[in-house]
């Protein structure tokens, strides 16, 4: 029985946890092989052997582009294209008020989010065949106004415009489209609180502001890119697929 992703190549940024890491996963299972990338190497061995077959590992960071180089000479010398292309990687600094942001962060929001994104498809770009998905990580940040992240729901407003303009250059080619999480349940609340009783509070009060009344999980975000990414969205491109529990819908 065929499977979505037969025989599909892909390369997933920032895949070490959470929604990428859970995406590489469910590709893997519904047929593909998967690049994926970490900065830490410890993390990225980890995660390999979490998906256990059909994955290749290459350290690297998505703002620099000598390691976007490297990442992509290696896909090329193993499978020699890219069908799907999932730039995920990126960065979350959610508690800076506009009196308090400094140059460094945005400067290291800005270099992975927006710089990273734009370099890692540029650079991808010859690899992918005609007919190919590429899927690009936005939020729901992008469109609502969330206290202390100004520099982030920026950096992210900026991918949905990369869509819009990269749709219309590539028009068919290669279809282009935003997933958009809400609060999804992973690892990055462990690094924007200090106790277990702050994340749970946060987590309260993010879950008080969506509809569905619950926080998702990396699967659903999963489930979600993998549709971008196969033949059942073949008639989809430029689209921001929100899947936010209904968060900036209403």
């Amino acid at each position: 029985m065929s499977k979505k992703l037969d025989n599909r190549v892909a390369v997933i940024t920032g895949a070490t946890s959470g929604m990428a890491l859970a995406t590489a996963k469910l590709f893997v299972e519904e047929g593909a092989y998967v690049f994926i990338t970490g900065r830490s190497q410890g993390r990225l061995d980890k995660a390999v052997k979490e998906i256990g077959r059909n994955v290749t590992g290459v350290q690297g960071n998505a703002g620099n582009l000598t390691d976007l180089d490297r990442l992509f000479e290696t896909v090329k010398n193993e499978k020699g294209h890219i069908d799907v292309l999932f730039a995920s990687a990126g960065v979350a600094e959610l508690s800076s008020p506009l009196d308090s942001i400094t140059e460094k962060s945005f400067d290291d929001t800005f270099d992975v989010n927006v710089r990273g994104t734009l370099f890692t498809v540029q650079k991808a770009l010859p690899l992918i065949k005609d007919g190919g998905s590429i899927i690009l990580n936005g939020s729901t940040a992008g469109v609502k106004g969330f206290p202390g992240t100004t520099v982030y729901s920026a950096s992210k407003a900026a991918i949905r415009s990369f869509a819009r303009t990269w749709t219309a250059e590539l028009k068919g080619r290669i279809r282009v489209n935003v997933i958009s999480p809400g609060p999804i349940d992973t690892p990055i609340f462990d690094s924007i609180a200090q106790t277990e009783e702050e994340i749970n509070q946060i987590k309260a009060n993010l879950v008080a502001t969506v509809p569905i009344g619950r926080m998702g999980s990396p699967d659903e975000i999963a489930r979600a890119v993998s549709f971008l990414a196969s033949d059942d969205s073949s008639y989809i491109t430029g689209i921001e697929l929100s899947v936010d529990g209904g968060m900036a819908q209403v």
